[in-house]
């Protein structure tokens, strides 16, 4: 123990300066720094010696999240294999889609029927009853860990629900714990507050504050009025949410995915978004893991416009979030699917790319949640392409109003007044494999398998770490039985959070299928990102013009080897006029290529590695 001791005794002498500094700018209290510095120690003793020695490995390989084998799966426990239980006994099959970080999708005790799948959190430290306990979250974390598996989770720190414990005794009007959140009588207040303070949800949630008459107070809920923001002022607060998080962590965590980073810090006439005090809480977050739990890696949603994202990795010298979910990047994604233009993703890719290497995004093209059209208007605007029609426009492709799309979903919190809306589907069903399915059409089917494929293949190629979503490997398309539901058919995100069908997963074995095609074409994609060095975190990486907009080209070069990759984003055939010279292998296929104005098929790519 002396020893053990010795080693966060180091830590804590490492960082103690700065976190007390930021500590008391923020708090000016001593006894509350005190108290926190002693949970810290006793957190890390109660840490046992497996995930102990697991921080002493990988304090050696820092760097270990941004290896290019990476490779996520997100899922919902219930829907892909019922409890925690069943994860744990389902892991040989993750093991064969080659993910080794699997993000479970918010499980901890919410109240049913409000619970906003999941993020309104009514006890941090327990597991909904239908999926098992704390103990089952322990042993599947060890059992990930025996597979060289990580496994992340959702840590809501902007909020808890109505139905937490706090809430409750606040509700009851004790004044401790309604000082843990936003409570004023004053009508006036609450008019003050909104001026400046934009709606999330101005449809479905209006507002951003809940009245409760037993207690003739007004509550803030910048979510839905069940969820109560949590009062970061308080030291309190920040010291009771960071021992939350520190249990989590010692249960196995490996990665925690902050939910709704930028709105931690609310201050009366400002937007009440990305406030400096948010970066201070999120430093002080990531030294207290440095000093706990320094295998622990911090994954920030932040689901912004990308220069408000890039400020939550912090700075190479005092880093924030170890990585950060790229919001952006996936819907302009899509965007450039429906226009068949890739500028706007070419401007995008050569920004990330000019980052320093250390800032690590997370990549996928589809997650639990809808995809808002938060794209760069300024810049598109400029193209011919005004907000309001385009979204419009871009909302009737996808939901296959337009002619030529094959895409199928559906709107959420569609605004009737300005016809903005947000849109849920599953890649499959936007690349077109559901629609090919009910017309029966073999050659669509086969151009939607490519589609897909290709778009897999472009997240891969991106610098950062590929995140499946769980369904998409076997091409499972849009799940519309949740309007059978009464808790779920009021909300069409659930179109993509369907069941997984592990009768059609066993098609993957089967030839001629759609799911061995796609499962064996992604396989085949991880390998080669695993195998090849270009793909590693360090590699120069930039755009190439291809003098076709529809068609995107990436090259990733480090010492010497060089890869070009294209994909036409367009229906139809295309030209890359591009004039590379030498010999060229397509790493997919295995045939020789060559890159002198290079004709490719309708959503198809090419993979080409100098010779």
């Amino acid at each position: 123990m002396r020893k053990a001791n010795d080693i966060f005794e180091k830590r804590l002498a490492k960082h103690m300066d700065e976190l007390r500094w930021l500590y008391m700018e923020l708090y000016d209290n001593e006894a509350m720094f005190a108290e926190l510095c002693e949970q810290m120690k006793n957190y890390y003793q109660a840490r046992n010696a497996k995930l102990r020695k697991r921080d002493l490995e990988k304090e050696k390989d820092q760097a270990w999240y941004r290896k290019k084998n990476m490779l996520g799966m997100m899922l919902y426990i219930d829907n892909f294999a019922g409890n925690l239980r069943g994860v744990k006994g389902k892991l040989k099959y993750l093991e064969e889609c080659g993910v080794n970080c699997v993000h479970l999708m918010p499980f901890l005790d919410s109240p049913k029927g409000r619970s906003d799948g999941g993020y309104a959190v009514a006890d941090f430290r327990k597991v909904k009853p239908e999926l098992g306990t704390i103990e089952d979250l322990a042993d599947l974390a060890e059992a990930c860990h025996e597979k060289d598996m990580n496994l992340c989770m959702d840590f809501v720190m902007n909020h808890t629900s109505e139905d937490h414990e706090w809430a409750q005794k606040a509700r009851m009007g004790e004044g401790e714990y309604m000082s843990r959140y936003f409570f004023c009588d004053n009508e006036n207040y609450v008019r003050e507050y909104e001026k400046t303070v934009p709606q999330v949800f101005p449809e479905t949630a209006p507002g951003n504050f809940t009245w409760l008459p037993e207690i003739g107070h007004y509550v803030l809920t910048t979510f839905y009025p069940y969820q109560w923001d949590l009062n970061y002022k308080n030291p309190r607060v920040f010291n009771e949410m960071m021992y939350n998080f520190l249990f989590l962590v010692n249960q196995g965590i490996d990665i925690l995915r902050i939910d709704a980073v930028p709105y931690i810090w609310k201050e009366m006439g400002t937007s009440c978004r990305n406030l400096p005090q948010v970066h201070t809480i999120v430093r002080m977050m990531r030294m207290i893991g440095e000093i706990v739990c320094p295998s622990v890696v911090l994954l920030g949603e932040v689901v912004m416009e990308p220069e408000k994202v890039v400020p939550y990795f912090g700075t190479i010298e005092k880093p924030e979030c170890h990585m950060l979910y790229n919001v952006t990047m996936m819907a302009t994604t899509w965007n450039t699917v429906a226009t068949r233009d890739t500028r706007l993703l070419r401007m995008q890719l050569d920004i990330m790319n000019n980052l320093p290497k250390e800032y690590t995004f997370l990549n996928y093209l589809r997650c639990h949640d809808d995809i808002g059209w938060g794209l760069d208007f300024q810049t598109l605007s400029g193209w011919g392409m005004q907000e309001v029609p385009h979204k419009r426009y871009l909302n009737d492709f996808f939901t296959g109003k337009i002619a030529e799309s094959v895409s199928r979903g559906e709107l959420y919190n569609e605004d009737p007044i300005t016809g903005d809306a947000r849109f849920c589907a599953t890649t499959a069903s936007m690349c077109g494999i559901e629609s090919a399915g009910f017309e029966q059409n073999e050659e669509k089917k086969k151009r939607a398998v490519r589609f897909d494929l290709m778009l897999h293949a472009y997240m891969m190629v991106q610098s950062g770490i590929p995140m499946l979503y769980s369904g998409d490997e076997i091409g499972q398309v849009n799940d519309y039985t949740y309007k059978n539901d009464p808790e779920k058919r009021v909300d069409s995100r659930y179109i993509h959070r369907g069941k997984f069908d592990w009768k059609l997963a066993d098609g993957r074995k089967r030839k001629g299928t759609v799911q061995k095609e796609l499962f064996d074409g992604i396989g085949k994609l991880r390998s080669i990102r695993s195998k090849e060095k270009v793909f590693d975190a360090s590699a120069n990486v930039w755009t190439l013009d291809t003098w076709e907009n529809g068609i995107l080209g990436v090259v990733r070069e480090l010492e010497g080897e060089q890869m070009t990759a294209l994909f036409n984003f367009a229906e139809e055939d295309r030209t890359a006029w591009i004039e590379e010279e030498g010999e060229y292998m397509d790493l997919y296929t295995g045939k020789k290529v060559s890159l002198q104005a290079i004709k490719m098929e309708g959503h198809s790519f090419v993979l080409a590695k100098k010779c």
